[in-house]
């Protein structure tokens, strides 16, 4: 018999929790925790992953709310990609 689809979205909190500075060790360290919870996940489910989006738009309408000389693009929108491509290996 087939293992059942999980579909887990994986957003900020997957990289930085709550009150942590926003440091590449701190991501790294929730990265890992992550991907071992994902590992665990995958004895029992076959997994969809996808992106969350939560923080990153989140951290996107800011950065347009102190642009104030051009008008600001709504990059909210059409952002989909993760953002965090760089950390891994």
């Amino acid at each position: 018999m087939s293992k059942p689809i999980l579909v887990v979205a994986v957003g900020g909190n997957a990289l930085l929790q709550r009150g942590e500075t926003m440091s590449c060790e701190n991501q790294v360290k929730n990265i890992d925790k992550t991907t071992a919870a994902l590992a665990e996940l995958s004895e029992r489910y076959r997994l969809v992953i996808v992106h969350g989006n939560g923080p990153q738009v989140g951290l996107l309408a800011l950065q347009n709310l102190n642009y104030t000389e051009t008008h600001p693009t709504p990059r909210c929108i059409r952002c989909r990609e993760p953002r965090h491509d760089w950390l891994s290996n």
